[in-house]
């Protein structure tokens, strides 16, 4: 993470946490989107390799360096929306389709998400979204302007923030945990557990979640936009 980067951060965290303050955050739904893989995710940890100190790593022999990767692994991707009101279901993206600005208005924002959020909250939402490529265009922004009573624009959003959206630094941990509980045959298959898993989610992991948000921005500010999850 850049210096820069990390003051963004530390800037927005501010604003954020003056804008919505802890009485606001039940009306906020988080989105994001995420791809699952057939092949069952790798865990980086398991992946070290114990040296003696000051090892360089063209010194290992390459067979302790080699492992199988999902690189290639057929998959799917999803998008969801999560707050203390509810969550919507998982939204599924078709296999070839890339997401453009104009598919995120018409497909996922226009006929998916917003409609499922706007059932189960009424007029007044809150909508949140990351400063992706489709997100941040300008008629994405115009449109959400237009059809949402409230949102977190891509230009108030801290970059480079996974740490800082429920749905990631939590709901799509648990639901990746469970899914692969299960060997994954295929994709069909593997649509077939996401399916299953997010049906049964105790919402009070979305709201344990979505209460931590404050609590992570506040320690954004502390550790200056750095990585601060190591304080929590």
């Amino acid at each position: 993470m850049t210096d820069a980067s990390k003051l963004t951060r530390l800037v927005r965290a501010k604003q954020l946490l003056r804008l919505y303050p802890q009485n606001q955050i039940h009306f906020i739904w988080f989105t994001d989107e995420k791809v699952f893989t057939v092949a069952s995710p790798s865990n980086s940890q398991n992946d070290r390799l114990y040296v003696k100190a000051g090892t360089r790593k063209k010194t290992i022999s390459a067979d302790r360096l080699l492992h199988t990767r999902t690189t290639f692994s057929k998959s799917v991707m999803v998008s969801v929306g999560v707050s203390s009101l509810g969550s919507t279901e998982l939204m599924f993206v078709e296999p070839g389709v890339k997401i453009n600005g104009a598919h995120y208005r018409d497909v996922l924002l226009s006929q998916q998400l917003l409609p499922a959020i706007h059932e189960q909250s009424g007029e007044f939402f809150i909508f949140q979204h990351d400063s992706a490529p489709a997100h941040r265009a300008h008629e994405t922004v115009a449109f959400l302007r237009r059809e949402t009573s409230a949102f977190i624009t891509p230009s108030l959003w801290p970059p480079n923030s996974p740490d800082l959206n429920p749905v990631d630094y939590k709901i799509w941990g648990v639901l990746q945990d469970r899914v692969y509980r299960t060997r994954i045959r295929d994709v069909e298959h593997l649509r077939q557990r996401l399916i299953e898993e997010w049906s049964r989610f105790d919402q009070r992991i979305i709201d344990g979640a979505v209460n931590q948000w404050r609590q992570r921005l506040s320690a954004c500010v502390r550790a200056e936009g750095g990585h601060f999850e190591h304080q929590l």
